[in-house]
């Protein structure tokens, strides 16, 4: 018998504020249909004034619990990716686990940019086919228009707030690829190209910055390593692309995620897609479509899903999974 860290529920928290791509008219030298041809973004999610990245991933959190039936209590560790944590420290998960009035186990939050879901995703499995912890709450959740340049035509327009969360349960499978949970993981970085995508603030500057983007670059180098590293965790567990149900890819901009979809040989009828209601919410943006596909009815137990990413590092990678 093999551990699994299986799925026992999902669940995601969107802002209240909508922005739709019109909001933008009014500022900026652009038009909606500049924003959605270049990234198919329509609207996206503001966080209030006051509302910060823990409160979201709590909300989302708390979503996660109810859809698995469990409380606080019956959770051992918080895994929160973000590049937007409500301080430098302590970390957002701990504010998660305060907000929960969960006093044990542990909390930790985990900065890979926009695959920091993917990378907190294997640190959760990690620790429960370890035996360190039996369930895992991994979320992933950020407030970007906190380090927008309201200026940057090409940045300012794509991104947007929201949390996702999923719970991870240990459980026993027979060790093939048709067990539930998490059956392979890909991750990759290189530093080399971190120019391409950075927020130009932190402690060495004394100021929180805002992000700055080289698009062209960073879509480049995105179609080229996204279905590279969905390929190779498939590849892991002994089958094709063509075995995939669902492609659950970040929601970066929509062109991405049809080439990608197009190099494994999948139509858009296989992947999930949020984009267009969520534009870019980094870290959060996985957690939100899964918990959107489900939801809508698409993705049910048994599917086979393979969920990818890239962001600032570069830092990229992919999860195989079993609903």
């Amino acid at each position: 018998m093999t551990i699994r860290a299986v799925v026992r529920g999902v669940g995601h928290y969107l802002p209240e504020r909508v922005v739709p791509n019109s909001e933008f008219e009014q500022l900026l030298d652009t038009t909606d249909d500049w924003i959605r041809s270049r990234s198919g973004i329509e609207r996206r999610h503001f966080a209030a004034e006051g509302q910060g990245t823990s409160d979201l991933a709590t909300r989302a959190a708390r979503a996660a619990l109810e859809n698995a039936n469990l409380v606080p209590d019956d959770i051992d560790a918080i895994i929160l990716a973000t590049s937007t944590a409500d301080m430098t420290f302590p970390s957002a998960a701990t504010m998660v686990q305060a907000n929960l009035g969960m006093t044990h186990g542990f909390a930790f939050d985990v900065q890979a940019v926009c695959a920091g879901f993917i990378y907190a995703l294997s640190s959760a499995n990690a620790l429960i086919i370890t035996g360190q912890a039996e369930r895992v709450l991994v979320i992933g959740a950020e407030t970007f228009s906190r380090i927008m340049d309201w200026t940057d035509r090409g940045t300012c327009v794509l991104f947007g707030d929201g949390a996702g969360a999923l719970v991870l349960e240990s459980q026993t499978g027979g060790g093939t690829n048709a067990d539930r949970g998490v059956l392979s993981v890909d991750l990759n970085s290189d530093g080399r190209f971190r120019d391409l995508l950075y927020v130009d603030g932190g402690v060495a500057t004394q100021n929180t910055g805002f992000l700055r983007m080289q698009g062209k670059e960073v879509f480049r180098h995105a179609v080229e390593k996204l279905a590279a590293t969905a390929h190779t965790a498939i590849s892991k567990i002994g089958l094709d692309d063509g075995d995939i149900d669902w492609i659950v890819p970040h929601q970066a901009n929509l062109r991405i995620i049809k080439a990608t979809a197009q190099k494994m040989g999948h139509s858009m009828d296989d992947v999930i897609v949020t984009v267009q209601d969520h534009g870019n919410t980094s870290a959060a943006s996985i957690p939100l479509a899964l918990s959107t596909g489900v939801a809508e009815g698409k993705i049910k137990q048994g599917d086979l899903l393979v969920t990818e990413a890239i962001g600032g590092g570069l830092a990229w990678g992919a999860v195989v999974l079993r609903w």
